[in-house]
């Protein structure tokens, strides 16, 4: 909230056009993200749902458009495919206090009091307190997706993006990763980019239905068409 009880937006897109080899992705994009608001996304493979994330988080120019985020504001990433080496030499805990890293600087000089306390709350909201010294190459598909939101975590962002976060994962995980997002939203935004019907059904959610444009925007899954939202 803003001054007086505001309702303080902090992203929003405006006509936005992107295109990749003479293909439209996103074609005429008009989004608004508030403050505090968990807002999901859903939609076909190809619908450019992916590409709406990289653009918020200016990785991606559109040829038209504007794209306004809040002045200073921090965002938070989870990518759908990260590209992390199990090979390398690096447990759970260094991965996660990697995130409080600002600056080269900050790399050479070590953590702070503060950097390891941030870190501390994040292996305790994701209950990663046993694993904490696991090498990653040693971690299950769940345990290691939990890290890597950690790693966004301990930043303190102002807006989490998770690109589809629960993909693929047993019923206990996505719980657990559903619980640390709804703890970290009653302060901060979350964008979710997700495939996962069931989970939306459950919460009572805004929810965007996107395939290159916006066909639906609401609370409900259940009014919208269900060719729309699978690939």
């Amino acid at each position: 909230m803003g001054p007086g009880g505001l309702i303080l937006e902090i992203i929003r897109l405006k006509d936005v056009f992107v295109s990749y080899n003479e293909e439209t992705v996103l074609d005429g994009v008009d989004l608004k993200v508030n403050d505090k608001e968990f807002l999901s996304i859903i939609g076909p493979n190809g619908g450019g749902k992916t590409t709406l994330a990289k653009t918020m988080l200016g990785l991606v120019k559109p040829w038209k458009g504007e794209v306004f985020v809040a002045e200073g504001l921090k965002i938070g990433y989870v990518p759908q495919h990260t590209k992390f080496d199990r090979g390398f030499s690096i447990n759970v805990y260094d991965v996660i206090i990697s995130g409080r890293i600002q600056s080269s600087i900050r790399f050479f000089r070590g953590f702070s009091r503060e950097d390891k306390s941030h870190a501390a709350e994040v292996i305790r909201a994701l209950k990663l307190e046993s694993i904490q010294k696991k090498q990653i190459g040693s971690l299950s598909g769940g345990q290691l997706q939990k890290v890597l939101i950690g790693r966004a975590l301990v930043g303190k962002p102002d807006v989490l993006i998770l690109d589809e976060p629960t993909a693929n994962l047993d019923s206990e995980n996505k719980r657990e990763i559903y619980e640390a997002l709804h703890n970290f939203n009653k302060n901060k935004a979350v964008i979710l980019i997700t495939h996962d019907l069931e989970y939306l059904n459950e919460n009572k959610r805004d929810v965007v239905l996107l395939n290159k444009k916006i066909m639906y925007r609401g609370e409900s899954v259940n009014r919208m068409d269900a060719g729309h939202v699978h690939s």
